[in-house]
């Protein structure tokens, strides 16, 4: 009796496993992903956040950052039971000391419920460069939407997304409404998130239900002329620019009226946001950090102004003294947001956004 169980079980098993490996692959790059805001243009790799061309203007290290997968996302709707996923990232630093694996080199997966909301469904934890997972399994049935995203702080060399032979599966193209553009720096970059989902701009492309550029930069997020030529050629939805971090009062006074300026004079009726940086939640114990958070916020309030003046239309203004909350719980490490400093960042940026935009 136990002879005939064990046999059973290990033809059950043997089926299960042979069952598992009939994955029909589908390679992302046929169809595209959101956030490669200069799609028609060369690039050195597919999942570039820049075009080729970008690495002869801009400065080394943001060509380098740029081939982050930052922001990316791929749609595609299935009745599958189970996803799976095969993906291949450049660097094999998998996590950092402040921000793990699962955000610096995961992916994150999303899915539409019945009510056209975004709702988590699943995430990764790397352990290799080169990955295959299972997403997700046991999916109760019905055809919906699920949105991937991209690993966050490491480049993307390869993706594809499986699903059980005989399964439905349709590829959704990027969509062509124009995008939010999010430039900043290693906090718009998304550290440091536990996934890429959870980073701010993500959420709030879920919350708008908009297709988001992510431009951040970590440490490099400066104004940069160069960055503002891209931002130019894209026809966006908005820009947000959101440099502070990286920058100090001088710098502001320098490059942020001739960056609003540059993309004005490329899109005049384009919505551009300025952002304040958070203040560090322990800058009430330490005056230096309070005051250059002061002289920053003032030095950007000062362009502001003066760009208002100038006549120039369509400009916005947020604050940063509330972006992370106000009791000191929403960073990883002082400076950089946890997934509750990103929630509320995105809660401060909202009605901000949707008075740019126009929205309800």
């Amino acid at each position: 009796m136990m002879k005939h169980f064990l046999i059973l079980l290990l033809a059950l098993n043997t089926f299960s496993a042979f069952a598992q490996d009939k994955v029909q692959w589908h390679d992302v790059t046929q169809w595209g992903v959101e956030g490669r805001g200069w799609v028609d243009q060369e690039r050195s790799k597919w999942f570039d956040r820049f075009p080729a061309k970008a690495e002869k203007t801009v400065t080394k290290s943001v060509w380098g950052l740029s081939r982050h997968s930052a922001g990316m996302m791929v749609r595609f709707k299935t009745d599958a039971n189970a996803i799976h996923a095969k993906w291949k990232v450049t660097s094999a630093r998998l996590g950092m000391a402040h921000m793990p694996p699962s955000g610096v080199s995961g992916l994150d997966l999303y899915a539409r419920d019945t009510k056209g909301k975004w709702r988590w469904a699943a995430a990764t934890r790397p352990s290799k460069q080169e990955m295959q997972a299972t997403l997700l399994r046991g999916i109760k049935p019905g055809l919906r939407e699920y949105a991937l995203y991209l690993p966050l702080y490491n480049g993307t060399e390869s993706l594809e997304v499986g699903v059980p032979e005989g399964a439905k599966f349709e590829s959704l193209a990027p969509r062509k409404v124009k995008p939010l553009i999010f430039y900043g720096t290693s906090i718009t970059h998304g550290a440091c998130a536990s996934r890429p989902g959870m980073a701010h701009p993500a959420i709030l492309g879920r919350r708008l239900d908009m297709p988001v550029i992510n431009i951040g930069f970590s440490g490099n997020g400066k104004m940069h002329a160069s960055v503002g030529d891209l931002m130019a050629e894209v026809d966006a939805a908005a820009y947000i620019i959101d440099c502070l971090p990286n920058m100090n009062a001088a710098a502001v006074n320098a490059h942020c009226v001739p960056l609003v300026k540059q993309l004005r004079k490329a899109r005049p009726y384009t919505p551009i946001v300025l952002v304040e940086d958070r203040r560090f939640p322990n800058s009430w114990l330490v005056p230096r950090a309070a005051k250059i958070h002061d002289a920053n916020h003032a030095a950007l309030r000062k362009a502001y102004e003066q760009l208002k003046a100038a006549g120039v239309k369509h400009l916005h203004y947020l604050g940063g003294d509330a972006l992370l909350g106000e009791d000191g719980e929403g960073t990883t490490d002082g400076s950089h947001p946890n997934d509750l400093g990103f929630i509320r960042q995105a809660n401060a940026f909202e009605p901000v956004l949707r008075n740019a935009l126009k929205l309800e």
